[in-house]
């Protein structure tokens, strides 16, 4: 069982999300969208989709600080054990919470919502229920063992995710594992071989570009009054 659960399943998920986003953009282009209802109800979804939004975005930057940012980076930047734990403890709770927030607001939404419900999907409840229960399996687990110095998965849970990287993953640190963890771990693992297969494939699809795009400009002043200036590209001027 060691060896499936954190020897194999790590692949299997893998192989699922690549495989699935391969499959899904040679096949489904246009399905690979986060299939909107915003058409239908908006005054909930202006504030559920930037909560829910906001705090998996935390969520998830933590998670990548804690499993792939090793101890010694952090002692060498003087945040101590302790500090590092409390920051953990009460960042992630509050990101947790406010994606939680998010995800329960979506959710009433959608139930109480005739147009958004029926154009609610199957794998959208599964896609709710596995999002839902990682997060808070991980809350819990971190808010049971929170009393002094916290339990420090940078011993274990981090050096084998690290490790998977390498192709010898060290599923012998994952055997003295707080359950929760493993649960909230085995969770996880399966919610990212779902992410092809639902509408979180949004996620490889953020226009990050946006932010760098000139914007469109729809009136200038008189080009003699501005002066003389190089014209950079995505700027040039279309005497229109």
């Amino acid at each position: 069982m060691t060896t499936l659960l954190w020897g194999a399943l790590p692949y299997v998920a893998f192989v699922l999300l690549v495989a699935g986003l391969v499959w899904r953009y040679r096949y489904d282009k246009y399905g690979w969208t986060t299939r909107s209802s915003q058409v239908y109800e908006s005054k909930l979804l202006n504030i559920a989709s930037p909560a829910f939004h906001y705090g998996i975005l935390f969520v998830l930057v933590g998670h990548l600080v804690g499993l792939f940012v090793p101890e010694s980076w952090t002692e060498a930047l003087g945040v101590k054990e302790r500090l590092y734990h409390l920051l953990s403890l009460y960042g992630g709770t509050a990101a947790g919470v406010l994606a939680v927030f998010g995800i329960l607001l979506l959710l009433y939404r959608r139930r109480t919502k005739a147009p958004v419900f029926r154009a609610t999907t199957a794998n959208d409840k599964l896609m709710y229920v596995v999002l839902l229960g990682a997060i808070v399996l991980g809350m819990t687990a971190k808010l049971t063992h929170a009393s002094g110095e916290g339990y420090n998965y940078r011993h274990t849970i981090a050096p084998w995710a690290r490790s998977l990287f390498t192709l010898r993953p060290r599923t012998e640190l994952m055997e003295g594992v707080p359950v929760l963890y493993q649960v909230h771990a085995v969770v996880g693992m399966t919610l990212i071989a779902l992410v092809p297969y639902t509408r979180l494939v949004h996620m490889f699809s953020a226009p990050v570009q946006y932010l760098f795009r000139p914007y469109v400009v729809y009136r200038s002043r008189d080009p003699e009054q501005l002066g003389p200036r190089p014209a950079r590209r995505g700027w040039e001027r279309t005497d229109v």
